[in-house]
């Protein structure tokens, strides 16, 4: 039998619509008990009557029912396999999967592990346990009576087995226990099992036991209504909070109406607000607006109610705070409109006692959390991972709870896991079903795939990649077809053939979206057999690529250009030095070395030709790590050596893009996916043109071409290094490059910034890059080579994949990053340097220095605690001036160079000032015999070295 449910909807103009659906109920629904009479428990059920569940608060063994907010808050807690014979209704796990995708995810996982046994009763469709709904009742109430009648209906139908409801809505417990339900909380429930300490420090608690007359340390947030009137009459304003790096008592936020991001100061301003919430700020009065502080402030708080260093530290920044110059958009968070509390790595706080523990999180954006925890001793020696859940304003950091721990301190092992979830980089192994949509091997190119491609096996291709590269995702050939014409082509990977749509393996990569660098390690975007063997062009073995070839004259200009799907065999695959080797042994006239030079030649042109139409050269810091290969560890690091390969292999990989960007947008006017560099903001370059005013260059920012023209001019033979430092800062004022769906915005958003090109996209990596799997089939589409599907040309499916590729790629970069660092950290543990650095930034109270020898920035703070500072800043000229010792942006300095192992968490750099040498304040150099004091034990002869670059070092990175 069926009966119907009505739903009123207000669609998007405005007009109330009425759906109507049938809702079967049955009687051939499986109550999952193996024992039950009357049922034929499915297969599906995992229930176990042999190991039931014991609780001292109840006197028999018993299944457990769970209400739906137990799940939502508590799924730490469900995670545990001392938690079993779990039913959950299927009233419970609609409302969590309308509620939380995250975890009703979760749910999923230990809904299908047979060990767990947890089974889904499908109550809304039975007939003994279904009931309608009731007009004046509330759907919270409805789904309450739902469960307590499921519960009821259980005890009735298999009375010689005992159910249990947990539940922490205390109205549902009373009304269950006048239905004569046996309930509890989950957190009495767990308090009374056995062995329950670890279980305890789980229980995600929403109030912490706190002094009743605890003073408040915060504002009150606006109440839900209030806000939501506020932002409708345009007195508050909506956007992401952003927590600065450098000052604990300092963030941003972005809203409308503002063309810079409001600040938020102090505690009053921050307001409880972590690190990506969404929260309401009212912006002050125009004559309330203060600047930025140009001071570096750390929470050294060490408890939960000494305040007063919060509060020394709050008026220090006051003090630094100007009206006159540099004054941005000042305001407070009232209220938070979402939180985007995820899970956090960190550890312990190591002079925190009792059952309240203080944990630091790695990511300085995240405040320090207070946990309870009965196994303390263990975890201060343990990384571990924390989640946030409440922050009351009496207390000074938020209370949340231990989820589990990840391994020891310092483990090499146990930081890049911690990179990897810190950053949210899915890392798992693939599964079962993504591994069966694999090819079996041995694998063949059959004579049918022979017809449907064009056969380059005969050409003279090879590849240029860095050492020890495995992913080889891209060839280049070179050939003479007639006097002053010269055939070119980039051949890529034909990863799409292997990953079919709406795949396993396709949703998987999709996911991952890109393959992530560590330092020694590489989590790859599709499985190895893939990544590093079939779809790798590898020297001497036939594969499957996607050609783009152009006819090009002698000055690089392109005749005419064709795509199609090939057959090729690399001749050589070839490292960047051993290209640059062959091009520059004249003695080598082979057909591979005459293609490199030809190649070289023409990637010359097209550099010279970019950079007149203003692309820029930017720099950035990157470091490779060498590495013992038998334990792993560090040896040195050193900055990344360029050849004129690296850029030869650049500006093809760059032509091609461009080429394929104008051909799937010429046939896909609406989802073809490109990639865009937005102009930054001119507020952006402030930081620039202020360093360069300073130095006497007037950098020009009002567009590229500019810009490029006046960083070209910024040179001073007596500072060799200082160019290099204006193009850092440059590449710090950037926007991030995105990709997008070419429907979605104007023809005239598509311009790629930094490349100074209308029209870009990514199709050189699709072993590493899914972008370009999707570019690689719009053009495989165009070819004639694969038919098109549904999703592919679905602007808004689209739009929310790019969204996905966007915060994986911005996520991978910083994982790399977070992987170079703690590796350097590393190297340098017992060592005590004395290095060549420039000065980056002048701030208030410090330097930032950097080292090019190694890519490190460090700090010099040049105002000790509680003592009088020699120093005098002059915030206009941005100098800090010690007697006749002045420093000013970019000025070289010698530094004494030492690692901090003090606070474990958050490793850094104690840097002495060795020249210029300043009374009281400066240390004398170091002799030979001082260096590398307490150095590790020195590499052995014969011990082998292994090259791990910080991050890809593969093409273009725009």
């Amino acid at each position: 039998m069926f009966t119907t449910k009505c739903f009123i909807k207000k669609n998007k103009i405005g007009n109330f619509l009425k759906h109507v659906r049938e809702h079967y109920i049955r009687d051939d629904i499986s109550c999952g008990i193996p024992s039950c009479d009357d049922c034929n428990a499915e297969a599906s059920s995992h229930l176990n009557e042999v190991h039931l569940n014991k609780c001292s608060l109840f006197k028999f063994e018993h299944f457990i029912i769970l209400d739906t907010n137990v799940i939502l808050d508590q799924m730490d807690v469900l995670e545990e396999p001392i938690i079993c014979n779990v039913i959950i209704l299927h009233t419970v796990y609609k409302e969590v999967k309308h509620r939380s995708l995250p975890i009703y995810k979760r749910l999923n996982a230990v809904l299908e592990n047979p060990s767990r046994h947890f089974y889904i009763f499908v109550n809304d469709h039975h007939k003994d346990t279904f009931l309608p709904e009731d007009k004046n009742e509330l759907i919270n109430d409805h789904n309450d009576r739902c469960i307590r009648k499921a519960t009821s209906w259980y005890m009735g139908h298999v009375p010689k087995r005992h159910f249990v409801l947990i539940t922490d809505d205390a109205k549902n417990r009373q009304l269950a226990l006048a239905d004569n339900i046996p309930t509890c909380t989950i957190t009495d429930y767990v308090k009374h099992l056995e062995n329950n300490s670890i279980l305890q420090d789980k229980l995600s608690r929403k109030d912490f036991h706190s002094e009743k007359e605890a003073k408040d340390i915060f504002p009150p947030h606006l109440s839900t209504a209030a806000l939501l009137k506020g932002i409708k009459e345009g007195v508050l304003h909506q956007g992401t909070f952003r927590a600065s790096k450098d000052n604990f008592l300092e963030g941003f936020v972005s809203v409308d109406g503002f063309t810079e991001p409001v600040l938020l100061q102090g505690r009053d301003g921050l307001n409880r607000s972590v690190d990506g919430d969404i929260v309401a700020v009212e912006v002050f009065k125009m004559e309330n607006w203060v600047s930025p502080s140009e001071i570096v402030l750390e929470d050294e708080g060490v408890s939960e109610e000494s305040i007063e260093d919060v509060e020394q530290k709050e008026q220090a920044l006051k003090n630094t705070t100007v009206q006159e110059a540099e004054i941005k958009p000042t305001g407070r968070v009232v209220g938070i409109i979402r939180r985007k509390w995820k899970q956090y790595c960190g550890i312990i706080q190591g002079n925190s006692e009792g059952l309240y523990q203080i944990f630091v999180p790695a990511n300085r954006s995240i405040p320090k959390v207070r946990i309870e925890t009965r196994q303390a001793e263990f975890l201060k020696t343990q990384k571990l991972i924390v989640t946030i859940d409440s922050w009351p304003r009496s207390s000074r950091y938020p209370h949340g709870h231990f989820v589990r721990a990840l391994g020891r301190i310092g483990s090499q092992d146990t930081e890049n896991e911690v990179v990897l979830l810190e950053h949210d980089v899915p890392h798992s192994q693939f599964s079962e079903e993504v591994l069966s949509c694999l090819p079996k091997l041995p694998w063949i190119i059959t004579e049918e795939d022979e017809k449907r491609r064009v056969d380059l096996r005969s050409i003279d291709i090879c590849s240029v990649d860095p050492p020890g590269c495995t992913d080889i995702d891209d060839a280049l050939h070179c050939r003479l077809i007639e006097e002053g014409k010269l055939e070119v082509g980039v051949h890529i990977a034909d990863v799409s053939h292997f990953i079919r749509p709406g795949t396993a393996i396709d949703l998987e990569a999709a996911s991952r979206a890109t393959t992530v660098y560590l330092v020694g390690t590489r989590i790859d975007m599709v499985p190895g057999l893939l990544s590093s063997n079939l779809c790798s062009l590898r020297g001497g073995e036939d594969r499957f690529a996607f050609s783009c070839i152009w006819e090009m004259d002698l000055q690089a200009n392109i005749l005419s250009t064709r795509f199609h799907k090939s057959i090729i065999k690399s001749k050589s695959a070839m490292t960047y030095e051993e290209a640059q080797l062959t091009i520059d042994d004249q003695t080598k006239t082979d057909a591979i070395a005459e293609s490199l030079r030809n190649l070289n030649k023409l990637a010359k042109i097209l550099k010279k030709r970019r950079l007149e139409n203003g692309a820029l050269v930017l720099a950035s810091t990157e470091v490779k790590i060498l590495m013992d290969s038998e334990t792993m560890e560090p040896l040195d690091v050193e900055l990344k050596k360029m050849y004129q390969t690296n850029s030869m292999v650049e500006e093809f990989m760059l032509l091609a893009n461009i080429s394929v960007a104008q051909k799937i947008l010429q046939e896909f006017p609406d989802c073809a996916m490109l990639r865009r560099h937005p102009t930054p903001p001119a507020s952006n370059f402030d930081p620039l043109v202020k360093a360069g005013r300073h130095l006497g260059f007037d950098i020009q920012v009002d567009c590229g071409r500019n810009l490029a023209d006046s960083l070209d001019r910024a040179v001073k033979p007596e500072n060799p290094y200082l160019n290099t430092m204006l193009r850092m800062l440059a590449t710090r004022c950037m926007l991030q490059a995105v990709y997008f769906p070419s429907g979605t915005l104007q023809k005239e958003d598509f311009y790629h910034y930094g490349l100074a090109v209308p029209l870009y996209t990514h199709f050189t990596s699709p072993i590493r890059r899914y972008a370009d799997i999707i570019v690689h089939r719009l053009l495989a589409v165009i070819c004639g080579s694969d038919s098109t599907y549904p999703d592919l040309l679905d602007k808004q499916k689209s739009s929310e994949l790019c969204q996905n590729l966007n915060y994986r790629n911005r996520m991978a970069q910083y994982a790399g990053r977070a992987s170079v660092a703690f590796n350097t950290h590393l190297f340098f543990k017992g060592k005590l340097n004395d290095e060549e650095g420039y000065i980056l930034y002048v701030r208030k109270n410090a330097l930032q220095i950097l080292i090019p020898k190694y890519g490190l920035e460090c700090t010099l703070y040049l105002v000790k605690k509680n003592e009088t500072t020699l120093f005098e800043y002059d915030e206009e000229h941005q100098t800090q001036r010690a007697g006749d010792v002045v420093f000013h942006t970019f000025d070289p300095v010698t530094i004494r160079l030492q690692l901090d192992s003090s606070n474990i968490q958050h490793e850094k750099f104690s840097v002495l000032l060795v020249q210029p040498a300043i009374p009281g304040f400066s240390v004398p150099a170091l002799s030979k015999d001082d260096e590398q004091v307490n150095d590790a034990e020195p590499v052995k002869k014969g011990k082998k070295r292994k090259n791990i670059a910080a991050k890809s070092p593969k093409k273009s990175k725009s």
